[in-house]
């Protein structure tokens, strides 16, 4: 019988280790409450801590969105230009002919 993986949601994992980082529990508790082992409780924690100043840098945040408009902008564009080309061309293009060889 294989035991399967549980799965834990970021906003689960910010919960408990802003219940733990604050105070309102301690670790033992949180880790009892909610069957998890305290080494993982431990791996979320230093995560949170090494990475809680990306929330106040929001140049990085800005850069990637703006790089992402910049390239969504470029294909709407090459599509545009793509559909007035084909508008354009529509009218040259011949006719389907039916079997008997005349236009329909």
């Amino acid at each position: 019988m294989s035991k399967q993986r549980r799965s834990f949601t970021a906003e689960f994992k910010a919960k408990i280790v802003l219940e733990v980082i604050s105070g309102v529990k301690p670790s033992a508790e949180v880790c009892r409450e909610h069957s998890i082992k305290p080494q993982l409780l431990s791996q979320w924690k230093n995560y949170f801590l090494e990475n809680a100043f990306h929330l106040f840098d929001s140049t990085q945040r800005q850069s990637e969105e703006q790089t992402r408009i910049e390239e969504l902008e470029r294909v709407l564009g090459q599509k545009t230009l793509e559909a007035e080309i084909l508008k354009k061309a529509s009218p040259l293009l011949p006719t389907h002919l039916s079997r008997s060889g005349r236009s329909s």
